[in-house]
């Protein structure tokens, strides 16, 4: 029976590096525990972004950017779509990016954060979430280097100011549904490891490698952390970027909205994802595999 490990970022280093390393070949995922994000930090970023996807639709879409591929700011209800899918995910989204100093280089490829004046806590309790979402992520990728045979710190410059996005999500209720739209339609990930708060409710689902489709029912406050396609290909797909999907809910819970906040840890733009072992694909940066990514999914 396949099943995704439930871990702790207390547990010594090795520890936590073999149960990474073979929860993340295996499924692709993982649930940790005791992950460090202060519980007020996230009741407060909560608030905020309930604050926000609450305003009345014409505000909201005042802050759409267009030209951007949704990095910053808002994306509305119906306009991504997974891979190949036919119809629109039933969500609506927020993206926070890292914020750099004036001059940076690298800030051609990552573009100004906007804030919404209508939710005046929105950016420091944004701010604060990234934060420790990236302290999180930073600890994980020293126990994923050390599954991969590598030093503890063999990813540190490969994230240094790497292009994460930290994702406000809203599944309003399905009611009104059209026919075969789903909250979040089979997809991977395109960054390096995702981690995700908020996947208490349920419909969060794995693709398994025979085929099944596994819920993903973490406990109230821990983390869900998934490979993405960058990581998976950088180990030649010795860890896995596995599928999965958000689906409606049935009875009650149909009726009512879900929300989720996803960290996606990127690497640095200008990082060349070469493969570690010899029969993988060939070197590209990833901001040009994340800019054939989005152009995959509709949003560039």
């Amino acid at each position: 029976m396949t099943q995704i490990a439930t871990l702790s970022l207390r547990q010594p280093l090795d520890s936590l590096a073999s149960g990474l390393g073979h929860s993340f070949s295996e499924t692709g995922f993982a649930i940790v525990r005791d992950h460090g994000i202060a519980p007020e930090t996230v009741a407060r970023a909560d608030a905020a972004m309930r604050a926000y996807f609450a305003l009345p639709e014409p505000v909201k879409l005042a802050y759409r950017i267009a030209g951007q591929g949704g990095a910053r700011g808002y994306t509305p209800f119906g306009a991504e779509h997974a891979k190949d899918a036919e119809v629109h995910d039933l969500k609506e989204f927020w993206h926070v990016g890292r914020e750099l100093p004036a001059g940076d280089p690298l800030a051609r490829y990552m573009p100004e954060n906007v804030w919404p004046v209508e939710v005046p806590d929105f950016r420091p309790a944004s701010l604060a979430l990234f934060a420790e979402f990236e302290t999180a992520g930073g600890h994980l990728l020293e126990a994923i280097a050390v599954a991969l045979g590598q030093e503890p710190g063999f990813f540190s410059a490969s994230v240094d100011q790497g292009n994460s996005v930290l994702r406000y999500l809203h599944y309003p209720p399905v009611a009104a549904a059209r026919e075969g739209a789903v909250r979040a339609a089979a997809h991977e990930d395109i960054n390096t490891i995702t981690l995700l708060l908020g996947a208490e409710e349920a419909g969060l689902e794995l693709l398994t490698r025979d085929g099944e489709w596994l819920a993903v029912s973490p406990p109230e406050g821990a983390l869900v952390v998934n490979v993405g396609d960058m990581l998976q290909r950088l180990t030649a797909g010795k860890l896995r970027s596995t599928t999965h999907r958000v689906v409606n809910p049935k009875g009650e819970a149909a009726g009512r909205s879900r929300y989720s906040m996803p960290f996606f840890l990127h690497f640095r733009p200008d990082y060349v994802i070469t493969p570690l072992v010899e029969g993988g694909e060939e070197p590209i940066t990833a901001d040009a595999y994340l800019q054939q990514r989005l152009r995959e999914i509709g949003l560039v």
